[in-house]
């Protein structure tokens, strides 16, 4: 029994260790990701529901990153990072008087946020918003490594990055712990707005 509290104990310190400049700093570890062995295998085409479900291990044709080597390609700037994180749109018709705040997103510092490009299935409006902004960003360049990532746990990413390949670029990297594994190794984070669609 004093065992246990003691082990309690010491787990509840370490959830309120110290920032660097003295703040305590909560940090929440939460359940661990399933083993590779509990992971799904690859579907043949996109995830098209239940997009916060275990994602496989692989996605065929792309480079699967651990939060330290997404960490060193970001620090010595050799990829491009592309948040996929969905947005939800302002509701239409809200009554007249009402204040939308969009929501705020917090992600990889300097990365690029393509928002809504992870569905199953996409408009050909988002398709093209998609296609241009890697464009873009890679300045034509389809062999330049660009890093696809979410949430843990998010198929948004690999179906992001899956129809990154389908466009023919050639060095597509998923980063399947997206901005929790990210902040988990305490590497930086800010926030960010989506690169706006053309009306």
């Amino acid at each position: 029994m004093r065992t246990a509290r003691a082990v309690i104990a010491i787990a509840a310190l370490l959830a309120l260790w110290p920032c660097a400049d003295g703040r305590a700093e909560h940090v929440d570890v939460g359940p661990a990701p399933p083993a590779d062995a509990e992971r799904p295998p690859e579907p043949d085409g996109y995830r098209m529901d239940e997009y916060r479900k275990p994602v496989p291990a692989t996605l065929k044709g792309a480079t699967v990153l651990t939060s330290e080597k997404a960490g060193e390609l970001w620090t010595n700037k050799q990829a491009i990072f592309v948040d996929v994180y969905p947005r939800a749109p302002k509701p239409p018709n809200l009554p007249k008087g009402t204040f939308w705040r969009e929501p705020i997103h917090h992600s990889i510092e300097n990365a690029t946020w393509l928002a809504n490009v992870g569905y199953g299935v996409i408009s050909a409006e988002i398709e093209g918003y998609f296609k241009k902004n890697l464009e873009k960003l890679t300045g034509g360049d389809k062999s330049r490594a660009v890093v696809f990532y979410c949430l843990r746990d998010c198929w948004m990413s690999w179906n992001a990055a899956k129809r990154a390949l389908t466009y023919g670029y050639s060095n597509v990297m998923w980063y399947p712990d997206g901005t929790d594994g990210w902040q988990e190794v305490g590497l930086p984070v800010a926030q960010i707005t989506p690169v706006p669609q053309e009306q």
